[in-house]
């Protein structure tokens, strides 16, 4: 299996295709198998770097204690798998926490981005005290609405591993909120290759408003509403995701 990194944290990717370099990132916790259609979607034309975050699917540290800067962190991770691949430029593609990590890498290393898709992603943390401790204790007192996410936590992790990650996501969040919730707001302007980030109607992490502001910030960046979505867009609207990501990246 192809690996990035040292025992302990190392990344997980697959390295498929050829043409132009597109690093696809799925959401914290995910994990690429998710994004298949969209693989398969960009096969035909372009070189896919599909990785696991640190932490989620595949990829170390298991299970992962975060904290308030792994955003920052995790860009910096991931953008040494691409040196690491010979990759100079490579289209930066992510949903939810890898929308924020293809921002900031955007942003950390302008000449490093071909072009910037989202979806799910806002730049920002906008979480009240109430939804952080529901995702805290999540294990063990799921409510209705995050059930779903506490079966797929403890299948996918073992109890045990899900309990910290979710405990440790939850403080980070608070911290970041703490601070103000900048991801990547103050670096946006510094993008400056082509950006389009998606938001769901009715995404309740990332909502259009938000997304919008995002992409305001960006020299070259534009928004578009994926409608009657929620946050996970690849998944309730694959076909029509996959269209606009497949022609953005045609156009670009």
């Amino acid at each position: 299996m192809p690996w990035h990194g040292s025992d302990g944290d190392r990344l997980y990717y697959e390295d498929t295709g050829r043409g132009d370099a597109v690093l696809l990132m799925p959401g914290w916790a995910g994990n690429i198998i998710e994004l298949s259609q969209l693989r398969a979607a960009l096969s035909p034309g372009f070189r896919v770097i599909a990785v696991d975050l640190p932490g989620s699917g595949r990829s170390e540290p298991r299970p992962r204690r975060y904290a308030a800067g792994y955003y920052h962190d995790d860009a910096r991770t991931l953008r040494g798998l691409l040196d690491a691949r010979g990759i100079s430029a490579a289209h930066l593609v992510g949903f939810s926490d890898g929308g924020e990590e293809a921002v900031l890498m955007a942003a950390m290393r302008p000449d490093l981005a071909l072009s910037l898709f989202t979806w799910g992603a806002a730049g920002k943390v906008e979480a009240t005290p109430d939804e952080l401790t529901a995702i805290e204790s999540v294990i063990d007192h799921p409510t209705d609405g995050l059930a779903p996410l506490a079966a797929y936590l403890a299948a996918a992790y073992g109890p045990d591993a899900a309990r910290t990650m979710t405990r440790s996501w939850a403080q980070a969040m608070r911290d970041l909120v703490a601070a103000g919730g900048d991801i990547s707001r103050s670096s946006a302007h510094l993008i400056t290759c082509p950006a389009l980030l998606v938001a769901g109607t009715y995404d309740p992490h990332c909502p259009p408003e938000l997304t919008r502001e995002l992409a305001g910030l960006m020299p070259k960046g534009h928004f578009r509403e994926a409608p009657g979505a929620g946050h996970e867009v690849h998944i309730s609207h694959a076909a029509w995701l996959a269209g606009q990501l497949t022609r953005w990246l045609a156009d670009h």
